[in-house]
């Protein structure tokens, strides 16, 4: 009869692993990409350019992630990448993933859509605000901060706090870690513990970033009109004059795009040691595309970024016309 019983449970748990699996199989197909050869050239040659200019600087090759993805045909998407599946602390570009999970919430109804809860998204997107963010990450998981917890306390503590990666992985994407709130100056209690020594840090691609952002820029993040909400906060004004240089519309990509018609949706991440961004852009000629680049050790260099999308947009208007 034991027996019967194991092997009923194991019947039922490799079910459950197959249709996991499937799912998010599945979930992944809803998002498809074709590798370009000619971006491939493209995105090569921007990053060979960019390490010759500022190695000096100190960029090293492995400092450096890009992925490209062109949205000019919505059905047919092109895709290149430098380091794209190179796992990186995100920095506050995982703000963005924040996002996605809320509106999903929101529109499966776990989470109920008030002032306070649009004020929290607002500000974590367009002011980048932290304090914010620790407010959303709680909403999301059900998993506040506080004192130490005993181990078995934890376990349960934890399981709670990875309900976006959850979420995330049953929509296919890959290789990224998103469980952590982003901090001006330390953790305490039970986040420490969770942190574990850094092991447990934010960790994104640059190709799951841009296919978050390619997927908002679609609608097809949850659906058009949460995709829409999600735009209206990720939109930038790069032609408007900003006292601070680490402005999400005028120190980042926007630098590169001062010419006239051009739109900026972005959402940037820096530290002391970490400068990101991630950005979809639209120019009059019909050119769309999505460019997410990543940097570390050399975060006070403002143009790397730029110089990449520079070199990106101007050979896009050759490859196009």
């Amino acid at each position: 009869m034991k027996f019967k019983i194991w092997v009923y449970f194991l019947f039922v748990f490799c079910f459950a692993c197959l249709a996991a699996s499937a799912q998010n199989k599945a979930a992944a197909a809803k998002f498809m990409t074709e590798s370009s050869p000619q971006l491939q050239t493209l995105v090569d040659r921007a990053a060979r350019e960019t390490l010759e200019r500022f190695s000096a600087k100190g960029l090293k090759p492995e400092s450096l992630a890009i992925t490209l993805i062109d949205l000019s045909d919505a059905n047919d998407l092109k895709q290149a990448d430098y380091h794209g599946e190179q796992p990186i602390y995100p920095a506050s570009v995982v703000k963005m993933f924040y996002l996605a999970a809320a509106h999903a919430q929101l529109e499966d109804g776990k989470l109920k859509d008030t002032p306070e809860l649009r004020r929290g998204l607002r500000d974590m997107i367009v002011d980048s605000s932290n304090d914010a963010t620790h407010f959303l990450v709680d909403v999301l998981t059900e998993a506040t901060g506080g004192s130490e917890l005993s181990p078995k306390e934890l376990e349960k503590w934890a399981f709670k706090r990875n309900a976006v990666n959850r979420y995330f992985t049953a929509q296919g994407y890959q290789n990224i870690n998103v469980n952590q709130k982003t901090y001006c100056e330390d953790l305490y209690g039970r986040e420490r513990q969770f942190w574990n020594g850094g092991k447990v840090r934010n960790k994104l691609t640059t190709n799951a970033t841009a296919r978050l952002l390619a997927e908002i820029a679609l609608g097809k993040a949850v659906n058009a009109k949460r995709s829409l909400e999600m735009m209206e906060l990720l939109k930038r004004d790069q032609f408007k004059e900003k006292a601070d240089a680490d402005s999400q519309d005028t120190g980042f990509t926007g630098i590169a795009l001062k010419q006239s018609g051009i739109k900026l949706w972005s959402k940037a991440g820096w530290t002391s040691k970490s400068r990101h961004d991630a950005a979809y852009v639209e120019t009059p000629e019909g050119l769309k595309f999505v460019l997410v680049t990543y940097t570390e050790s050399v975060a006070n260099e403002r143009e790397i970024i730029p110089h990449i999308a520079g070199i990106v947009l101007k050979e896009l208007k050759t490859i196009t016309n």
